[in-house]
């Protein structure tokens, strides 16, 4: 089997990471926060270095301004829907995933003002086109750092710079970027940073986060326990309390910090260069079949490991299809729940073929992708 679908969740995951879901469950599977025996503490040991971790891998200065959430998308809701009020102007791009614009068009129904910068065609954002759209009531630029259809990278470090100048919020989508590709919220002047635990970090599903930083006050999502300030009825004021009511994903956590860990052991940039070999090489073996439309920059060094195709005469759902039934070869086809992104660059409805690489991902893998690519092809003719 060879398994290109890890833009949608890595796999396979680190052996550590295994293991240290097992160990929780077999030696700890107490509550972080809401006892104070033995258990417990350990929980919230596993709890808090895991946010050390991830804060270390982010260059963020304080652990706590790390909050758990079930993924990006639900960071992304706090972030979007905790600081923005009717009256406010929000500024994104062309090329987002559903999880930034789903929640922005919802708040445009309560007031929101929403720009769409436009992309060119190869998914790339233009940072004079972002200072354009900017308003005297503008409050926040959202973009993803990676598009999850063409891998196209978005200049986060020139937005970065704009937003510090005009005094706006910048929140990042890291889904497709976080343990893949090196992010210092501190040099990219980020405000806040949703990222996934499943993807390029190498957790389990049903982990994420978000980076607040120090000055930015959000709203939370929901209000409950958390084991703090138990004597009142008010959610405590303070970070992470405020923004995780509930019990958290515990035995998930463990498994995020260990694949964090694993991240950052292999090197975040090792793996970076990695796939950038291995993303030249696809794109390399697919231009060189007639008949194959590879959609993007077509650039290893601009993009990240995803790459979208479309052969000619075949549907992607059909081409997906034969490559399950006949190559073993894993792949996601449609839309990628990103419609914006496919109407850029101008694949909707029907979307395209997408490979996701990771850090598993070998030569010989990507080989044997582009021949079974290369004989579907030449099938259809």
């Amino acid at each position: 089997m060879i398994y290109l679908d890890n833009a949608a969740t890595s796999r396979p995951k680190p052996a550590e990471v295994i293991r240290a879901m097992n160990d929780f469950m077999n030696s700890v599977c107490a509550n972080s926060g809401r006892s104070g025996h033995r258990l417990a503490i350990q929980a919230s040991r596993i709890v808090y270095e895991t946010r050390e971790a991830i804060a270390e891998l982010f260059n963020v200065t304080d652990p706590l301004r790390v909050v758990f959430t079930m993924n990006a998308t639900e960071g992304l809701n706090l972030a979007m829907r905790g600081s923005l009020h009717a009256g406010d102007h929000v500024i994104t791009s062309s090329m987002e995933h559903n999880s930034v614009m789903r929640p922005l068009r919802a708040l445009e129904a309560q007031g929101i003002e929403v720009t769409v910068v436009q992309c060119s065609e190869q998914g790339f954002l233009n940072p004079g086109d972002v200072e354009k759209a900017i308003k005297p009531d503008t409050k926040m630029v959202v973009l993803n750092h990676a598009s999850n259809v063409t891998g196209s990278l978005a200049p986060a470090g020139e937005i970065g710079l704009l937003t510090e100048d005009y005094g706006l919020l910048f929140a990042l989508d890291a889904a497709q970027t976080a343990g893949a590709y090196p992010i210092d919220v501190q040099k990219a002047n980020l405000d806040l940073l949703a990222f996934t635990g499943h993807k390029s970090l190498y957790g389990p599903p049903g982990t994420g986060g978000l980076y607040i930083r120090e000055d930015v006050q959000l709203e939370p999502l929901k209000w409950g326990g958390t084991g703090s300030r138990s004597e009142e009825e008010y959610q405590p004021d303070f970070l992470p309390d405020k923004y995780e009511s509930g019990t958290l994903n515990l035995v998930g956590i463990a498994g995020l910090g260990a694949g964090v860990r694993f991240a950052m052991r292999e090197g975040v940039e090792a793996i970076r260069e990695r796939e950038r070999d291995l993303t030249h090489r696809l794109i390399s073996g697919l231009l060189g079949i007639p008949g194959v439309t590879v959609y993007g920059g077509l650039n290893a060094d601009r993009q990240i490991g995803v790459v979208s195709f479309n052969i000619e005469g075949i549907s992607p759902s059909e081409v997906g299809l034969h490559l399950d039934d006949e190559y073993s070869v894993m792949c996601r086809v449609g839309l990628h729940c990103a419609p914006a992104a496919h109407k850029t660059i101008g694949t909707f409805p029907d979307g395209t073929v997408r490979f996701g690489l990771g850090t598993f991902t070998t030569e010989g893998e990507i080989d044997a992708a582009i021949q079974a690519v290369s004989e579907l092809t030449e099938r259809s003719r």
